[in-house]
């Protein structure tokens, strides 16, 4: 569904979708309803480079080439289409950090979400700062994922550096800078930084006054009307096909996600398992004004605000149960073993934080944790326990996120669950809620083109735009009885073990 074989006449206008993700560049091209034409998907696999300290990282030149021939092979395959590319919209991820020099050149890697080494400079944050008063003007908590514990730790570890930088980025500015000597952020990215109040929708004053930064040193936010052209003269050269597109700012793939899975509003929940996980509610307003501790708050636009919590580990941590504890048989014949379980037979609990917490307790230096473990116990069991955890997880994000709006229907969508509809079904027993598993395979560049369609007027409103249809998973009540007291365990253990 959503997908086109190519555009119907002579004058369609087409949009390039780029998804920037941290283990994946794609990109794809939408006709002007947002359908995807068919034929014309990339999708560039890549991974952080992890470091024994604790550090996700990728260079940032490297990065920019990615998505450079993410491009290319995509206006390759389009080069007998009909249609003109008009625009340009992308999804990118949150959280990141490149410091760049006076002349734009990066100075360091670039700093991903997962990048827990600045968890040593949280408690000199939490002197500096009165958290829960700067939770409520940048919807994040003091944690080393945001900017200002990444920041601080390369002043106090690597000063040299530090003192190199004249600006620090994201990397959606710094992909900006590198194509059109522009590096204004858009006010989605940013509100993501925890460096920016949500409310004013400026940098914060007290931020940049405690950390001795200048306004100079970030980037400038976008207007609403922003767009990006006249590309730099190599890209020119070697993109004829984009010669007058226009590209919009970035926006944060968590918000592009709910906007393509069509979760739009508050009675619409948008459940997410790629390599990490996250929930989250979006709507057009302003933020709550009591934002739960366990939740975070950002916008997508100017106008859209996007709450929720994320799980540092999700379709990740599979992978790593996958391979460490070298389990044979394919996907299908481990989903098969896993679906026979009983809820929690095993009697393990697992405290899924091989990257650190983030919702519900911000603890940025919490490790995993299995526990419970017997001669007698099997392989297969612990990465039954570890799916597991994963939905006990998101069951205290859903309790706190239904606090702040009332959602009538869940939609979960990322490539994890799409390849295992157990995982699926054991979330919404968990739950005890229905989940509805999106038709749309990559939400995040659809809500990309969404949005920059809205933008440019072709789309009156974004909620006009067909709802992706999906398989319903009903919750097993029964079955989330059993999970219940699983979770208390789990809470138990959370207490003793991370949440001292």
């Amino acid at each position: 569904m959503f997908a086109v074989t190519a555009p119907q006449n002579q004058n369609s206008s087409l949009v390039l979708a780029l998804d920037v993700g941290t283990s994946s560049v794609r990109a794809a091209l939408y006709d002007s309803q947002g359908n995807r034409v068919e034929g014309t998907d990339v999708k560039l696999e890549r991974t952080l480079t992890a470091t024994k300290d604790g550090g996700a990282e990728i260079n940032a030149n490297e990065a920019v080439g990615q998505v450079a021939q993410a491009i290319d092979e995509v206006l390759s395959l389009s080069s007998s289409l009909t249609g003109q590319i008009e625009l340009v919209a992308t999804s990118c991820f949150w959280h990141s950090l490149v410091g760049v020099d006076n002349k734009g050149n990066a100075v360091t890697p670039v700093l991903g979400w997962a990048d827990t080494r600045a968890a040593v400079v949280i408690d000199e944050l939490k002197n500096l700062f009165d958290e829960k008063e700067t939770h409520k003007r940048t919807g994040c908590r003091l944690h080393a994922s945001y900017l200002p514990a990444k920041i601080l730790w390369l002043k106090r570890k690597h000063e040299s550096v530090f003192n190199s930088v004249s600006r620090w980025l994201s990397f959606a500015e710094f992909l900006t800078l590198k194509f059109f000597d522009d590096d204004t952020a858009s006010i989605s990215m940013a509100s993501a930084s925890g460096l920016f109040d949500i409310n004013k929708q400026i940098w914060d004053e007290e931020f940049i006054e405690k950390l001795n930064l200048k306004t100079s040193a970030l980037p400038p936010i976008a207007d609403e009307h922003k767009t990006f052209s006249n590309l730099k003269n190599e890209y020119a050269v070697r993109w004829s096909g984009l010669k007058n597109a226009l590209w919009y700012p970035a926006i944060g793939d968590g918000a592009a996600n709910n906007i393509g899975a069509g979760c739009v509003s508050k009675n619409k929940a948008a459940l997410m398992i790629g390599t990490s996980g996250a929930m989250r509610v979006l709507w057009r307003g302003e933020p709550p004004v009591d934002l739960p501790p366990f939740l975070w708050c950002y916008r997508a636009s100017h106008e859209i605000v996007v709450c929720g919590g994320a799980l540092s580990d999700g379709g990740g941590l599979y992978q790593w149960m996958k391979n460490s504890l070298k389990l044979e048989g394919t996907d299908d014949e481990l989903e098969n073993r896993i679906a026979e379980m009983p809820p929690d037979f095993h009697g393990l609990t697992i405290l899924p934080f091989l990257a650190g917490e983030r919702s519900t307790g911000w603890h940025s230096d919490a490790t995993g944790a299995i526990l419970g473990l017997m001669v007698n116990t099997e392989p297969i069991e612990i990465l039954c326990a570890a799916m597991e955890s994963v939905a006990y997880r998101f069951k205290l994000i859903a309790d706190a996120l239904f606090e702040v709006a009332t959602t009538q229907e869940i939609i979960a969508s990322g490539g994890a669950l799409r390849e295992s509809p157990v995982w699926t079904q054991m979330i919404a027993n968990v739950l005890g809620r229905s989940l509805k598993l999106s038709d749309t395979r990559e939400a995040s560049s659809r809500g990309a083109v969404l949005l920059a369609l809205e933008a440019s007027g072709k789309l009156k409103n974004i909620p006009d735009a067909p709802t992706p249809s999906g398989q319903v998973f009903e919750s097993d009540m029964s079955r989330h009885s059993l999970y219940k007291s699983a979770l208390q365990r789990h809470n138990e253990f959370y207490r003793q073990l991370i949440d001292k």
